[in-house]
């Protein structure tokens, strides 16, 4: 019984059966709104109306193959003519479909499919504020098929013509230019062929600003779309300026003309990812429309994905990967793109942007890299249940950082040059890997089979040191870099590969005038094998800091010489240039977590040089690392001790920084987050009722809710303060954060209401339930979750078994007993791995868990001995 999954055998057999045409999509959603207005109201019956018409060319005469859906009722299938009993046919999330003739065949399929509230499918969502009802649809991987009869695999590619029945007064937007409506109904042109994935609807009374992109003769249709209670909060403007910085510089470095007639950004609720590269149609999360004050870091982030999904305009959706093991190419790519384009593009706000990526993805995806999962880049993906659990560190940030590295490694002109190719080769196609390596070797000269095999191929991580020697007056007599291949994690599958690697080197001293640490020197350099020498540096006078891997060329673990790091201890915040600094802040956080330095010393640390530190978002990461690291990393005995010494310093910055900057607000969050003694929870509270202020603190909707959180998590605000603030904001989103702040709450009736709101029940919206999750999570409510563990063994499988991937996977990760670091937890967890037999997805993500306790539990050790 395949269930809702497909396995890569049966897609490569239907792909070389079928050729398909087109779709055309008839749907119902006129009874949308539904009567109820309740979060929990399923619009009446909670189905809507699908007619599917599939036009297909099959090889063989008299073949079988089947078409996807997902739906609670099927009422007609005609195949050619003949009518086909749904009974009999449709079975399994699968209609069969026999006795099909050689050439042109025709299906008609109508059944009823089911909104959700899942963020998968067709998603619908009312909004408190306006009691209206807002749908999108969210297709990536399988989920086309829970709104219309589909060959769900990437590369049976066609045209899709939508025809959509709406309530009155709503708008309906889809992959091809808005048509105007007849009696309520909308009949789309057929789109180019695309995937079924990439199709879109956006159904709903959405508020719009549009707009006009024009190059060399051309006019493209933009738009942007959000609910009418966010409209006040929009800023088009800064949108569109993003926009047309990345077509202008996609055109240019990909010499293809943008493959769809219009290009519209939609804002939706409740979607779980950031975005998605629907063609000509992108849905993007509505947290992007910030309703409060945000740092520069929040605008720089809301950017990248911006221009991620713009990537995949021409990376994705015009030629799209031919099976699901090619995911990390279609999403790295996306992610080179546009953190590349952020860097270098005329009037991009953010040329700091590899500073960005150095701390935040590539730490994402060294932490990956080294859990039990961990995988080639290029992994093998059996069917669909392996792809849903494979959007991960090593897909997006993993990916990214070898790509970089082979730009580096074949120079960027040569690269994009092979890009070019590589559109006009396969537009509107499918492709390999293979078809973009050799499109790279044409145009570069170089043989990337070896440098494939190494790199996308094996799992696991490098680490690189420098092995310097110096004479009596500090010449350098000798300096090599030596790589590593450290064995891979237990349970994960492969061997530890030495690979090559481009990288630069250079060499940092202190100004004595400035005081900054300043670059005097760079090489750049081939690495390879276990020891590289490097003549060029003989004979120089050793610097102050020596930093391999300058500029972030390759991917890493970076260690510092001794007497580069003793330097560094003191000096970090020093460094003139924001990478440096985030490649050393980077190696440190890695150190911690390999338990190579002490919890007690990172905080120490960060500490010296965070306030020297400008990069708004390198300080938020700080931030977020530190907090991690004294609730999980640090000796418990000393944990206390160190969340003071933290709590006491963020105050100390928030008090100093510069009114109203984003310094200011990043040390009011960061205090917020675990402000423990009385005089500090009553600035809490007097922010909050406006008896205390910090000059140039905007005390705001979301800031608001942030000092609410604690002050439920800590037990000095109840229900009647959390209703309170849901009174002043009766939003969606504070409906969320009112759901966390009751969560967070620290008494067993309050965990035991959220526990059944997820557990035992499944009527939460996906937001929602994970607004719970996070307020049950209190990592300073150790004893009082303790029971919890038990019961998240006996649940968690079935669980998985019966809700949507997306719901079941915040369950499965979120409750887990990652705080509990202790050798009980481990055991537990064993006990269950062997006796439980979960599918291959859910054992993946419970054991990343797991490692994460491991690695915590060696930390804390690391931290006692310093002690």
């Amino acid at each position: 019984m395949p269930g809702t999954n497909l396995t890569r055998e049966e897609a490569q057999q239907r792909a070389k059966l079928l050729t398909v045409d087109s779709y055309e999509i008839d749907l119902d959603l006129s009874g949308a709104q539904g009567g109820g207005t309740a979060r929990s109201d399923e619009a009446g019956s909670g189905t809507f109306r699908s007619v599917t018409t599939v036009r297909f060319d099959v090889a063989e005469d008299g073949a079988e193959s089947f078409i996807d859906l997902v739906a609670p009722a099927v009422h007609e299938v005609t195949l050619n003519g003949d009518s086909l009993d749904p009974a009999e046919v449709f079975k399994d999330s699968r209609i069969a479909l026999p006795g099909l003739l050689r050439g042109r065949n025709v299906l008609r399929v109508v059944a009823d499919c089911a909104y959700t509230n899942t963020g998968e499918g067709l998603h619908r969502f009312v909004d408190p504020v306006d009691d209206q009802v807002y749908l999108y649809t969210q297709f990536e991987v399988p989920d086309a098929r829970r709104v219309f009869a589909s060959f769900e695999q990437p590369d049976l590619k066609a045209t899709f013509q939508f025809t959509v029945r709406a309530p009155e007064g709503w708008t309906v937007i889809s992959n091809s230019p808005t048509p105007e409506p007849r009696d309520n109904v909308w009949v789309f042109a057929p789109t180019p062929r695309i995937s079924t994935y990439v199709t879109a609807l956006i159904v709903g009374p959405y508020h719009s600003v549009h707009s006009v992109y024009e190059k060399d003769g051309r006019s493209v249709p933009l738009g942007i779309y959000c609910r009418p209670s966010l409209a006040e909060h929009l800023d088009s403007d800064a949108i569109f300026e993003v926009t047309r910085q990345g077509f202008d510089w996609f055109q240019e470095k990909f010499d293809y003309p943008y493959p769809f007639e219009k290009y519209d950004q939609l804002f939706v609720p409740e979607f779980n990812a950031g975005a998605m590269e629907n063609a000509g149609a992108v849905t993007i999360r509505d947290q992007y429309v910030f309703r409060s004050k945000v740092t520069d870091a929040a605008y720089e982030v809301r950017a990248e994905t911006i221009l991620h999904e713009l990537a995949h305009m021409w990376f994705g959706d015009l030629v799209t990967m031919e099976w699901w093991n090619d995911l990390w190419l279609n999403e790295s790519f996306a992610t080179y793109t546009s953190i590349a384009c952020q860097a270098a593009a005329p009037g991009s706000k953010w040329p700091h942007a590899w500073t960005t990526f150095a701390n935040s993805m590539k730490t994402w995806a060294y932490r990956q890299d080294q859990l039990p999962s961990t995988h080639p880049i290029m992994a093998d993906i059996r069917d669909l249940d392996d792809v849903l659990v494979n959007f991960d560190g090593i897909t997006y940030a993993k990916g990214a950082s070898v790509l970089k590295q082979l730009v580096a490694y074949v120079g960027e002109d040569a690269f994009f040059r092979g890009v070019q190719a590589y559109f006009k080769r396969h537009a509107y196609g499918n492709t390999r890997l293979s078809d973009l390596l050799g499109a790279l070797e044409e145009t570069s000269g170089r043989d990337l089979r070896t440098w494939s095999g190494k790199w996308l191929e094996t799992a696991g991580i490098n680490v690189l040191r420098p092995r310097i020697e110096t004479d009596g007056d500090g010449t350098i007599t000798s300096f090599a870099v030596r790589q590593e291949a450290p064995a891979l994690p237990a349970g994960a599958k492969g061997e530890p590969t030495l690979r090559p690697h481009r990288i630069a080197i250079g060499l940092y001293d202190l100004d004595g005038a400035s005081g900054r640490l300043v670059r005097r020197e760079r090489i750049e350099l081939d690495v390879d094998g276990e020891l590289t020498a490097v003549p060029q540096l003989t004979g120089r006078r050793r610097p102050d800091v020596v930093l391999l891997n300058d500029d972030d060329l390759s991917y890493a673990k970076v260690r510092l010489d001794e007497r580069s790091l003793a330097f560094v201890t003191e000096h970090l915040g020093d460094f003139e240039s924001s990478l440096p600094r985030a490649l050393c802040w980077a190696s440190a956080w890695d150190m911690t977590r390999d338990a190579e330095l002490a919890t007690r010393d990172y905080l120490s640390l960060v500490l010296s040089g965070i306030g020297k530190e400008s990069d708004i978002g390198v300080v938020q990461s700080l931030q977020r690392q530190v907090k991690l690291a004294v609730d999980l990393y640090a000796d418990p005995a000393a944990r206390e001790s160190l969340l003071a010494r933290w709590t006491d310093a963020a105050l100390d910055h928030l008090r100093t920084a510069e009114p109203g900057g984003d310094h200011q607000l990043a040390w009011a969050r960061a205090f917020a987050a675990t402000a423990r003694t009385p005089d500090q929870l009553q600035l809490l509270e007097g922010l909050l009722d406006g008896s205390q202020s910090l000059e140039g603190l905007a005390v705001d909707t979301e800031l608001r809710w942030a000092f609410v959180q604690r002050l439920a998590a800590v037990g000095r605000f109840g229900e009647a303060e959390i209703a309170a603030e849901y009174e002043r904001d009766r939003t969606a989103a504070g409906e969320r954060h009112a759901a966390t702040a009751r969560a967070a709450r620290p008494t067993p009736e309050a965990k035991a209401r959220a526990w059944a709101s997820v557990v035992e029940s499944d009527q939460l919206p996906n937001a929602v339930q994970e607004a719970v999750i996070a307020g049950f999570v209190q990592t300073d409510q150790r004893e009082l979750l303790a029971p919890y563990t038990d019961r998240y063994f006996e649940v968690v499988k079935d669980i998985w078994e019966s809700r949507s991937h997306e719901m079941a996977q915040q369950i499965a990760v979120g409750l887990y007993p990652s705080i509990q670091v202790s050798e009980e937890t481990l055991a537990k967890t064993d006990a269950w791995l062997a006796s439980a037999e979960p599918n291959a997805a859910l054992r993946r993500l419970v054991s990343e868990s797991r490692a994460g306790v491991e690695r915590a539990l060696r930390a804390q050790a690391a931290d006692a001995a310093a002690g």
